[in-house]
């Protein structure tokens, strides 16, 4: 794949900037972003784990009035490189403002940071949730977790980690502490980082999507992409699912997937749907004709809202 079909580093670092400039921007001064304008209030900066790190650092959601209320644990996406919970406040707010308290994290990024980092700080952070949540007004029995794209990945796996046992120390520690979690909203993840080649060979997707793709695996994964990611199961939940449980298994809890049917990630949300219901695991596929990758943010089109009318409807119920 040639690079002139992808951005350098320096670009991508620019336009995370950008990103990061313009959310400051829109979240502080349209009235729309208010979270008191919902009955909010926001704990920005809250440490999950003692590093000191930007990176491992959340922001709080609460209901002023009420509780405790179920948890959601929410994970940003951004190809596994860029964006933070600071570019998705529309996520936490879109969910906070129905009477959840959401815990929107951050997480390290490669490619700096790859496999395992970022899985061991979302794991982090679930404990700590887990073992917080009734500080914020919370209930720790019922937590769901939920993210978009590379979010959408971790969560999976988050989900796999809590209810199968594992090796990695990581793992073995989610799964010891018995979360019982009440759902899993995974939006249009990149599941599995191994079968890439279902992407390099569409006919229908552009060379610049094709190279966008590779980006995300190299980041979380590493190079050369197809050994690195062989050797990291957890990155890929979906073959993990794809195999029968093993033994000590816990059940798996609901699932919600949305995805829209432009999105060169369509097929990991079908086939995750699919291996879910295999399984007997119930599992919701919302498909959102014409959408593309993160259509869910522009919250004025008629798919998004109905997306987000899905979630919350599968929130009511499962939380």
């Amino acid at each position: 794949m040639s690079l002139r079909h992808t951005l350098t580093a320096t670009a991508r670092r620019s336009f995370d900037r950008g990103v990061h400039a313009v959310a400051d921007v829109v979240y502080g001064a349209i009235p729309l972003a208010d979270p008191a304008r919902y009955g909010l209030t926001l704990t920005r900066d809250v440490p999950y784990q003692p590093t000191g790190r930007r990176a491992h650092r959340l922001d709080v959601y609460r209901p002023k009035e009420g509780g405790p209320t179920p948890a959601v644990m929410y994970v940003h996406g951004g190809a596994f490189s860029m964006l933070s919970k600071d570019t998705h406040r529309v996520m936490a707010l879109s969910i906070a403002s129905r009477g959840y308290t959401v815990f929107n994290i951050n997480y390290r990024l490669g490619p700096k940071h790859t496999f395992p980092a970022p899985l061991e700080d979302a794991a982090a952070a679930l404990a700590w949730v887990h073992e917080h949540a009734r500080e914020w007004g919370a209930d720790p029995a019922r937590i769901v977790i939920g993210g978009e794209s590379a979010g959408g990945n971790l969560v999976t796996a988050l989900a796999y980690m809590a209810t199968h046992p594992r090796p990695e120390p990581y793992a073995r520690a989610l799964f010891d502490r018995a979360i019982t979690l009440r759902g899993v909203a995974a939006i249009y993840g990149m599941l599995d980082l191994i079968d890439l080649d279902r992407h390099l060979e569409h006919p229908k997707l552009s060379p610049w999507l094709k190279a966008e793709v590779l980006h995300a695996a190299r980041s979380y994964v590493g190079r050369p992409i197809a050994l690195k990611a062989a050797l990291a199961p957890l990155a890929s939940p979906l073959r993990l699912l794809a195999h029968p449980p093993p033994e000590g298994a816990r059940p798996l809890p609901p699932f919600f997937i949305a995805v829209g049917t432009a999105d060169p990630l369509l097929d990991d949300s079908r086939r995750l749907h699919a291996v879910l219901q295999a399984r007997g695991v119930p599992s919701e596929l919302s498909l959102h004709p014409g959408e593309i990758h993160g259509f869910d943010a522009l919250v004025w089109r008629r798919e998004a809202r109905a997306k987000w009318r899905a979630l919350h409807d599968f929130l009511e119920r499962r939380a």
